[in-house]
């Protein structure tokens, strides 16, 4: 049978052949044409022309290689993005269930198997929590969207991430924040500098070339401004807006730049690494006896809370962060009674903007 998803405008189709789901997006919009593709599929199976592959399929701990070695391909400039898969990849394989089970055979049933698996590890390690039971379940994901890809196999089960996921919400209070930038070695001084002042993620920061500061303002526009050219979304390629406290410090940076990296490392040669990062500011949060929740992050963090409390809408929130979805951005917005108070009284007067028109 053939059926859409829903919000997608292509027609999909599921069948059942040897005990196996046979599940596919036949990227067509015509219900006809995926009806002419579905029989063609079942059309190949029964002469054997496509296989099925089951029990060929390998198990997860016999993917573990491939699925490295594409990460490793795919994001090869993120070393970090990299040893962060192949982590959480580990972290899967600690469940043998899962670990021996062959991709095909891995279904939702299972799945919640994992799951519990991890929630009672939660109880006996304190380290352990649901953010990193959800990472987990989407490298699974990713691995297998990856499986479905190769024509591993044929299906990708539903995988839902736990709810109640804790996250960070250290805001830096102005009032500390002067006394933390004090107490900064650089570059860290600098980088956190910028990221208060554009919301850009540490990694964005740090990759900054000279090629992609403008001090000086575009025809037209009112300030000199950052271009992210690269980025895992569309949402992530971005132009952002320099404050005038932005542009002194990188003014003065650019008169003392060796190279074209606007944070180069001890070699120079690459940029400052966002570990070496990190270990300067958990030497500053230490010696200011700040949050351990204050992590590098909250910077962004920091000033993306600031722009809702000036009164930034989501929309605009999610272009200048780089969210891929408005849906985090939103989280940023809490008007005030006065604003929605505000907002009934510019409905007031359109409507009556609009009768007097027509009157």
């Amino acid at each position: 049978m053939v059926f859409k998803r829903k919000r997608s405008p292509y027609w999909h189709y599921r069948f059942m052949r040897e005990g196996v789901i046979v599940y596919t997006n036949t990227k067509q919009r015509n219900k006809a044409t995926a009806e002419a593709l579905e029989a063609a599929h079942r059309t190949r199976l029964a002469k054997g022309e496509a296989g099925l592959q089951t029990g060929s399929a390998p198990t997860l701990r016999q993917f573990e290689e491939r699925f490295n070695k594409a990460i490793e391909v795919r994001c090869g400039e993120k070393p970090r993005t990299v040893k962060f898969y192949k982590g959480m990849f580990k972290g899967l394989l600690a469940f043998a269930p899962l670990a021996d089970a062959k991709l095909d055979r891995i279904n939702e049933a299972l799945i919640e198997r994992f799951v519990q698996y991890r929630e009672a590890v939660q109880h006996r390690e304190a380290a352990t929590s649901r953010a990193t039971v959800n990472r987990h379940l989407a490298t699974l994901r990713r691995a297998l969207r990856l499986a479905q890809e190769w024509n591993i196999i044929n299906r990708v089960p539903r995988i839902r991430l736990m709810t109640g996921e804790r996250t960070r919400e250290f805001v830096l209070r102005r009032e500390e924040e002067q006394a933390y930038l004090d107490g900064c070695p650089q570059p860290l001084k600098d980088a956190a500098l910028l990221i208060l002042d554009t919301g850009l993620r540490v990694g964005e920061a740090l990759a900054l070339t000279w090629s992609d500061i403008s001090l000086e303002p575009a025809p037209g526009k009112k300030f000199g401004f950052i271009q992210i050219r690269d980025g895992k979304t569309k949402n992530a390629r971005r132009s952002i807006s320099l404050t005038p406290r932005a542009v002194q410090m990188l003014t003065r940076r650019k008169g003392e730049a060796v190279n074209n990296l606007l944070f180069p490392g001890e070699s120079l040669e690459r940029p400052f690494q966002p570990d070496s990062l990190t270990h300067q500011h958990v030497k500053v949060r230490g010696n200011l006896k700040l949050s351990a929740e204050f992590v590098v992050h909250s910077l962004r963090h920091t000033m993306l809370s600031r722009l809702g409390e000036a009164g930034a809408d989501a929309f605009t929130i999610m272009r200048i962060a780089g969210h891929s979805s408005i849906t985090v951005s939103q989280r940023y917005v809490h008007p005030s009674d006065d604003a929605m108070e505000l907002a009934f009284e510019k409905l007031g007067m359109v409507g009556a903007q609009k009768k007097n028109k027509d009157s």
